[in-house]
């Protein structure tokens, strides 16, 4: 699946929306703008650029930017916020479920100086769902919720996709900004910039006119990274994150397989053999698919991946091992042996896949 986004400049304000594969919103876009189009294309083959420069050829106001062997929206958002020119730059979706009516007065907020962020929300009064399905509008409302608890977000809809920013306030935090998310909104509240003021206008979302939704198992997963990654402070990075929710996966995939053999009358040994590599290559297939998703191996490269990967993680075994009885040895209660084992042995599975593996 293939994001391209556009920055969509009406007067001083940039928009950015993301969309998978062809989007025929394009002419739509254009003819509203007032400024100027930029549309970063993740390196699509469904002939995105194309289309981008053939407009551009008669309209200087639209602008592609390519990006190759790179993927994803948090960062192909980053890039794009950074590249606009404007002076106020607001982001939505080119989808066109968020009303771009509302537009003028989030910049108008912005220009009188009353805050720094404005935020296009679903749930303050005047605003709306109805654009979304039933099971989609909870689980928004619900990851909505959890960020609010969890990372203490005083705003009514952290997880909105639509939002108006200071060129200022943007730059400030550039660096700051996980490449690797969904929600360049949440991320930009969540690093509470000192002295950030935050207002927000109602909006109601649309149905989907274009393309398909962005809601999935990926998505789910980013957002748990997230969350994790501003609960420690981010010290902890978000891929790393990431990887090790797909290692605990890998133990009920582990014992569902060892649990099956010995159904089987598999010798233990032999049967933890065989379920140890299952763990194995379910982590290696979900990390490709999923924390790496930007880099994602296919073919015989996916192969090799897979079997290096498997010497990576025999190493790190043996290492897990090897500092957990060190510990142990060494007067240590039993869990944090055990705990030192398994932190060692997934910062070298991390550490050296990233190197070795996906390493673009």
């Amino acid at each position: 699946m293939y994001r391209q986004l556009y920055i969509l400049k009406i007067s001083l304000c940039s928009s950015i929306g993301s969309y998978p594969c062809q989007n025929p919103c394009a002419p739509f876009l254009v003819h509203k703008a007032a400024g100027a189009v930029d549309r970063v294309d993740d390196d699509s083959p469904d002939g995105t650029t194309a289309e981008a420069r053939a407009i551009g050829a008669t309209d200087i106001r639209v602008r592609c930017i390519r990006r190759v062997h790179r993927r994803g929206r948090g960062s192909a958002c980053i890039e794009g916020l950074l590249a606009a020119q404007g002076r106020y730059i607001a982001v939505m979706d080119a989808d066109l479920q968020h009303d771009d009516s509302v537009l003028p007065r989030m910049i108008k907020i912005l220009r009188d100086d009353s805050a720094d962020l404005v935020i296009g929300s679903r749930y303050v009064e005047g605003g709306s769902t109805e654009g979304l399905a039933g099971a989609r509008a909870t689980i928004s409302r619900s990851a909505g919720r959890l960020a609010q608890l969890v990372l203490g977000v005083e705003i009514s809809d952290p997880t909105s996709g639509f939002f108006a920013a200071k060129r200022e306030l943007i730059d400030a935090l550039a660096r700051e900004l996980s490449t690797e998310g969904f929600n360049t909104l949440l991320d930009i509240v969540s690093t509470r910039h000192a002295g950030m003021r935050i207002a927000e206008v109602p909006y109601v979302f649309r149905a989907r006119q274009h393309g398909e939704s962005k809601l999935s198992a990926r998505v789910a997963l980013d957002f748990a990274g997230l969350i994790l990654s501003r609960l420690s402070f981010n010290t902890l990075p978000q891929r790393f994150l990431l990887f090790c929710i797909v290692g605990v996966s890998g133990i009920g995939v582990h014992l569902i397989a060892l649990a099956g053999l010995f159904a089987l009358t598999f010798r233990f040994d032999t049967a933890q053999a065989i379920a140890a590599f299952a763990a194995i290559a379910s982590n290696f297939w979900f990390n490709n698919i999923l924390t790496y998703r930007d880099q994602t191996l296919r073919g015989s490269a996916a192969l090799k991946g897979l079997i290096l990967y498997a010497v990576i993680c025999s190493f790190g075994f043996i290492s897990n091992i090897s500092v957990a009885q060190w510990m142990l040895t060494d007067d240590s209660t039993w869990w944090l042996a055990g705990f030192s084992g398994a932190l060692i042995s997934a910062v070298w599975n991390y550490a050296v896949s990233a190197a070795l593996i996906w390493r673009r």
